[in-house]
């Protein structure tokens, strides 16, 4: 069954909403270091010390201005890297999840994602490929210490542009291992607006049923479309898609019906819009026929 997670991209108040999901049961959280202009972290602190069992997944590659600056004071980038605002650099990696571990308060990260990889070299696939499998090396290497639990890859259009594929990360995460890896989840956007990684799972194919297929966990981001969605989806979409819910109710319910999907992140910043939340993700999935008739119509407009 897919779980509902909180997503702190979009949350007005980070340590309430997270305090809120973890009462309502939620066992994941999702951050970046770049989130909350660069405080999401620090400000779940507090909420992961109470709560142990809570897991929390968080990112590399995104940075802040300030973060760039302490970077490149570091020694870890350049001056011109650290005005990039991404990096996927071996020592840099290093260094930020060090700053994950710190300002997350957590000796052990349950999950890091490679934060939108498709950012690295534009434009040279080998050298995107290398900048991975460095980076995953490091992940490897992170892992072998005992500093984090597993990784994988966020990303808004890296598999929709084709980027990189599931078997490639995978075959890159092996080489980086030099055997068994640990690459343990993807994260990308799966809505009523980006509806291709549901098409393509329906189909049998594409980088959700790759990932379901690895036993991979996968992360479906932006549900609402960062709440553009509210407006675009009127009574007849909601009663084709399950009548009786509200229009975000809908949005969370078909991309927690994509099938291979493990959890649904939503930036739920107050308790009525969380428990319309989990009340949609309890809803039972919406069937293949019902999705692939959403499809069509939506395809149609």
């Amino acid at each position: 069954m897919t779980e509902l997670a909180l997503g702190t991209y979009r949350c007005q108040d980070v340590p309430e909403a997270a305090a809120r999901a973890a009462a309502s049961g939620a066992r994941w959280i999702d951050t970046a270091p770049n989130y909350g202009a660069g405080q999401a972290q620090r400000d779940l602190a507090g909420v992961l010390a109470a709560r142990p069992t809570v897991h929390v997944s968080t990112k590399v590659g995104y940075f802040t201005a300030a973060t760039g600056a302490a970077a490149a004071d570091a020694g870890v980038l350049t001056p011109d890297e650290a005005t990039a605002g991404h990096s996927l650099a071996p020592e840099y990696v290093r260094w930020q999840l060090r700053r994950n571990r710190a300002e997350l308060g957590r000796d052990r990260l349950d999950l890091v994602l490679l934060h939108n990889p498709e950012r690295a070299h534009n434009g040279d696939r080998a050298a995107r490929y290398r900048a991975i499998r460095e980076a995953f090396t490091v992940l490897e290497e992170e892992t072998a210490a005992g500093h984090i639990a597993g990784y994988g890859v966020a990303t808004w259009r890296g598999f929709l542009e084709e980027a990189f594929s599931v078997p490639l990360l995978r075959a890159l995460a092996t080489e980086a291992a030099g055997g068994q890896h640990h690459l343990a989840a993807i994260q990308l956007p799966v809505s009523l607006v980006m509806m291709a990684p549901i098409e393509q799972a329906l189909n049998g194919h594409g980088p959700v049923r790759d990932a379901a297929g690895a036993g991979l966990r996968v992360m479906a981001s932006a549900p609402l479309h960062g709440g553009e969605l509210l407006e675009m989806v009127d009574q007849e979409l909601v009663d084709l898609i399950r009548p009786g819910l509200t229009p975000a109710q809908v949005c969370i319910l078909t991309a927690a019906s994509c099938p291979g999907v493990t959890q649904v992140l939503v930036a739920a910043s107050s308790a009525p819009h969380w428990r319309q939340a989990a009340d949609a993700v309890a809803q039972p999935p919406l069937e293949t026929a019902r999705l692939r008739e959403i499809a069509g119509v939506l395809a149609s407009v």
